[in-house]
C-alpha cells in the first residue's frame, strides 16, 4: 500500500486517562465517516485519523491536515468540511477556518 499524499488529523478530544474532554468529540459525531467519503468523491490522495485531544479545546472542533501543518479550528458542520476541503483541492488552505 502506498504512504497517502495527505493525513487528515480530527481531534477526538480523548486524554490520557481515557475520558473525553472539551467539546470536539461532542461535536463532530459522524464527521470522520462524511470526511472519508467526500475524500473518495473528490478522488484525493489523503488518509482520515481520529486522535487524542489536540489541546486547542477553545478553538475546537479541530482538524489538521499534513504534511502541510493547516490547523483548522471551528469544524462542526458538513458545510464547513466541504469549504475546507474545496480550498484543499485548489492547493490552498481555507483562510476561514484557520487557527492563528
Amino acid at each position: 500500500m502506498a504512504v497517502p499524499e495527505r493525513m487528515i488529523i480530527c481531534c477526538q478530544s480523548f486524554r490520557a486517562a481515557g475520558e473525553p474532554k472539551g467539546i470536539c468529540h461532542k461535536q463532530t459525531d459522524g464527521f470522520l465517516q462524511y470526511i472519508e467519503e467526500e475524500i473518495l468523491d473528490r478522488g484525493l490522495d489523503a488518509l482520515v485519523v481520529a486522535t487524542t485531544c489536540l489541546k486547542q479545546c477553545e478553538s475546537g472542533p479541530i482538524m489538521v491536515v499534513q504534511p502541510e501543518n493547516w490547523w483548522f479550528k471551528g469544524v462542526d458542520s458538513e458545510a464547513v468540511i466541504d469549504e475546507i476541503l474545496d480550498a484543499l483541492e485548489d492547493g490552498e488552505p481555507c483562510a476561514a477556518y484557520l487557527a492563528a
